[in-house]
């Protein structure tokens, strides 16, 4: 296996390993959301979850990575920065709202996509890339009666048989085709400043890989 997809893709296919079997499990005739469907995250849940035979909602910054949304396997591709991604969800799903929402993004998207959940939907925030959310009562789950979770991948992978059968099932999906790593962006190590600003500028979509 090429080593710049091992090096992009374990980390960020464990992470969807862990997500889309263990924290909510997604299964055939759920509808979901994934908050930066085009990320490495989201590219990679994006391919796991069409897999699984759930309806695919996506969010991106731009029509270029929405077009890489919809090959990922995203049957709705919302484009955040021009629409609202509440109406636009509500819409899609004849206002019943989404089984499950998967967020990386944080404080920019988190009350949005609660608003996004069906009653008894499940929330999933696995990141916080535009920072950490501002504090809510425990009321407003009761609203719709949600679930709420805040998962870190160490407690999904704690013995050496949940490490092995995670990692297993990456590999073994990246191998069949199932999974494609998309390497779409590769910088001299010399150049890691860029590629940190160009990962906060939005400008990055898939995984970036640093070349010694």
């Amino acid at each position: 296996m090429d080593p710049a997809v091992v090096a992009s893709g374990l980390l960020k296919g464990m992470t969807t390993q862990f997500l889309v079997r263990h924290c909510f499990k997604v299964e055939r005739g759920h509808t979901v959301l994934i908050q930066a469907a085009a990320g490495g995250v989201g590219s990679l849940w994006c391919q796991w979850a069409n897999a699984l035979g759930a309806t695919v909602i996506g969010t991106v910054s731009t029509r270029e990575k929405a077009d890489q949304a919809r090959s990922d396997g995203c049957h709705h591709v919302i484009l955040y920065k021009e629409e609202d991604v509440v109406a636009c969800v509500n819409e899609i799903t004849s206002g019943n709202g989404v089984d499950v929402v998967y967020d990386s993004v944080g404080k920019d998207t988190f009350e949005g996509s609660l608003a996004c959940l069906k009653v008894r939907g499940y929330m999933v925030s696995f990141g916080q890339s535009s920072g950490s959310p501002d504090p809510m009562p425990l009321s407003a789950l009761a609203t719709k009666s949600l679930f709420l979770t805040r998962p870190t991948m160490v407690h999904y992978t704690n013995t050496r048989d949940e490490l092995l059968e995670t990692a297993g099932e990456v590999f073994a999906n990246i191998s069949s085709g199932l999974l494609r790593v998309r390497v779409n962006h590769t910088y001299a190590l010399a150049d890691e400043a860029k590629a940190h600003a160009d990962l906060e500028g939005c400008k990055t979509s898939g995984s970036i890989v640093l070349i010694p």
